[in-house]
């Protein structure tokens, strides 16, 4: 299988069949063989009937998942990519917004060398300050945490290689943040300007609170990108950190004393300075529980710390057989 489109739906059941349709027209002059993951999200209106008819009308193509309820986009997209088969994992909304139209370009982007090729939403056709304005924001912040820079994170339309999906699991509203987990791991990562449609059908499913979980999730990709591995060098950062600051004002109120005559234990900054002593050895201690928890981790499943792109002349090392 080349090519897997992953498609997840919540309340969409006028827009399935003309992004379905979309999709057949945007893949099928490319002669590969793909596949339509459609992935029913819990949806309360005919989404799945109509769903159900267009499976049993390509059923060479198309498959259909129903989830037991609503569980979210990110695990509608998780099952899909689940059950895939592609090399190749397209992501697609099913609100029309998206244009499948693209999808070949983004192939062809992806065929230079690259391994994640993300959508953005140049001329995005939404409410500006409802989802435009928290949007922008939302991109540059997590562009700036994590390094990896992208104008719209939050366009679905993206395409992967299968195999920078691999070894992580997706929660809350993780499923923006993919390309970041594919940079942990080595992925050449390029964007492209993709184009973005008004919303004909059907009614948005998200407002500004999701921004709010995007931000909390972005402190969870941050430490799991970065720390994960070594958590000594956050705990212990901060408890090294902690512990020279106490030092210093208990110098300095220990100085203030031989000069001054002024008691050491009367001034407030006496008990914030042990506190601050006492809370990074805590936390570096924490630090030393972590690093056992990481280990044990990657020993007990036998997972490396390190992934490797490829290996060239992978026989030419290893000794010959002896007749």
């Amino acid at each position: 299988m080349y090519l897997s489109i992953v498609v997840p739906v919540y309340n969409e059941e006028q827009n399935v069949h003309l992004v379905y349709e979309a999709i057949v027209k945007a893949v099928s002059p490319l002669k590969k063989e793909w596949e339509l993951l459609m992935v029913d999200d819990g949806s309360k209106d005919n989404s799945l009937d109509e769903m159900k008819k267009i499976a049993q009308k390509d059923p060479q193509h198309v498959r259909l998942i129903v989830l037991r309820r609503n569980f979210g986009q990110t695990a509608a997209i998780a099952a899909g990519i689940d059950n895939s088969h592609g090399e190749i994992v397209v992501l697609c909304d099913a609100d029309m917004q998206n244009d499948p139209a693209d999808i070949p370009m983004m192939l062809d982007k992806l065929n230079e060398g690259y391994d994640v090729v993300s959508g953005w939403r140049h001329d995005r056709q939404d409410k500006f300050l409802t989802r435009v304005l928290p949007s922008h924001m939302a991109n540059l912040l997590i562009s700036k945490v994590t390094g990896v820079h992208l104008h719209d994170y939050g366009c679905t339309l993206k395409t992967y290689r299968r195999e920078v999906l691999a070894g992580f699991h997706l929660y809350g509203e993780m499923h923006r943040f993919i390309p970041v987990y594919a940079d942990s791991v080595g992925a050449r990562i390029a964007e492209v300007r993709v184009h973005h449609h008004a919303r004909k059908y059907g009614k948005a499913k998200y407002g500004l609170e999701r921004t709010f979980k995007v931000v909390l999730d972005l402190f969870t990709v941050k430490f799991l990108t970065s720390y994960a591995n070594k958590p000594i060098y956050l705990f212990g950062g901060m408890g090294v950190t902690l512990i020279i600051a106490g030092a210093i004002v208990l110098l300095y109120l220990f100085i203030r004393r031989v000069l001054q005559q002024i008691g050491v234990t009367t001034s407030p900054w006496f008990l914030i300075s042990v506190t601050s002593i006492i809370i990074g050895f805590q936390s570096v201690l924490m630090g030393f529980i972590a690093e056992l928890l990481v280990r044990t981790y990657h020993e007990s499943q036998n997972k490396p710390t390190y992934t490797i792109r490829t290996i060239i002349n992978e026989h030419s090392s290893k000794s010959p057989k002896k007749e």
